[in-house]
């Protein structure tokens, strides 16, 4: 099986523009064939889009506009975690050896929330994410009985990380005041714990060990894939105080990559909303059960970036078929020591973790130099 690596990648500032899709996705294109001059634009086999807006023929569209007929082209949309799953589509082809290098690039509007499934749509006003991650927020709390303060904790660290993003939608901090008296969605829910749909896109190209090699100085290894889907509708998950597709997924994706979750260095999990952030660093195996919340605030106390650099999904935005590419973009950047502010110390081994409806899918990815 061929080895798979990173090439290059582009990414453009998270914003509230009122842009059209196709612009989206070029201009991250143009940013990653900007920043990497030796690629051959002619080399790319396959042309990946990542996006829930897929109602136009947007990859042979995108790979028209960058001056390519690649031997592959098609969109990929599982809800938020539509970008990993795009990257694991673009590691297959190449470990396969159906391509050399493929571009995948993921893009949404600032008004794309995402599908909305006809059985949320039976729940009447409950079919909207907020629902259940009030549910999830509200069974967490009285289970390890954490408080609002304790909670809000995540938007606190994650806004003042984003600070030294020059691409995140948020260039503001926080403080635990703010995110408790912020506007009340539900009785477990304010403004502040919840991610915003933005304007935003993200692209990667991945290809074998012989292009990466040649066209990267500083490599960079996929060397672990993890994907559970347990379910479409939340209320099939087994819990409402954990991840059981991202216990599978990581289980998976750490024997793939032949590590423990303690050679992790540096971390960008899926944090929707806050609760989501102390849920996944539990089910990924960094903190025990009901102890997330503390982790939190640990890295907060002591400036540690190693969860969420870029400020998660909470302070950076989330465009979602961007957003995993997102995640992988700045792992890659943090293992080439090129996080600037963000940068955490000596990181060698890096975790994906994206996730769609209330964690009924996972996929986790390992990165390494």
């Amino acid at each position: 099986m061929n080895k798979v690596g990173i090439v290059g990648y582009g990414i453009t500032p998270f914003t509230k523009d009122d842009k059209k899709i196709e612009s989206i996705l070029i201009d991250s294109v143009k940013e990653l064939f900007k920043n990497n001059s030796d690629i051959n634009r002619n080399d790319v086999d396959a042309v990946l889009v990542s996006t829930n807006n897929n109602s136009k023929y947007l990859s042979p569209i995108l790979s028209e506009m960058i001056g390519i007929q690649p031997k592959i082209a098609h969109s990929i949309e599982n809800l938020c975690n539509s970008g990993t799953n795009s990257i694991v589509s673009a590691y297959s082809y190449i470990a396969s050896g159906l391509a050399d290098m493929v571009l995948v690039s993921g893009a949404e509007r600032y008004d794309s929330p995402g599908s909305v499934l006809e059985w949320d749509v039976s729940r009447g006003e409950y079919k909207h994410p907020i629902f259940w991650s009030s549910i999830f927020t509200k069974s967490y709390k009285r289970k390890y009985n954490i408080s609002e303060e304790r909670l809000s904790m995540v938007s606190v660290k994650n806004h003042k990380q984003a600070k030294e993003n020059p691409n995140a939608l948020s260039n503001r901090v926080f403080t635990i005041g703010d995110v408790i008296n912020s506007k009340q969605l539900t009785d477990d829910l304010r403004l502040l714990d919840c991610s915003r749909p933005c304007t935003g896109s993200a692209s990667i190209i991945l290809g074998t060990e012989e292009k990466v090699k040649k066209l990267s100085k500083e490599p960079i290894w996929i060397t672990g894939i993890g994907q559970k889907t347990t379910s479409a509708g939340f209320t099939k998950n087994i819990s409402f105080t954990s991840m059981d597709s991202t216990k599978q997924a990581v289980d998976t994706a750490l024997k793939m990559s032949k590590k423990t979750i303690t050679n992790i260095d540096v971390v960008e999990l899926h944090d929707a909303f806050s609760v989501c952030e102390p849920l996944a660093l539990e089910s990924l195996g960094f903190s025990e059960d009901g102890t997330g919340v503390d982790l939190v605030k640990e890295l907060y106390d002591t400036n540690n970036f190693k969860i969420n650099p870029r400020g998660g999904l909470i302070g950076c935005g989330h465009p979602l078929g961007a957003t995993g590419i997102a995640q992988t973009i700045e792992i890659t950047q943090q293992l080439q020591s090129n996080a600037n502010k963000r940068q955490v110390d000596n990181a060698k081994v890096g975790l994906i973790h994206n996730m769609s409806a209330a964690a009924t899918s996972s996929t986790v990815l390992i990165l390494e130099k």
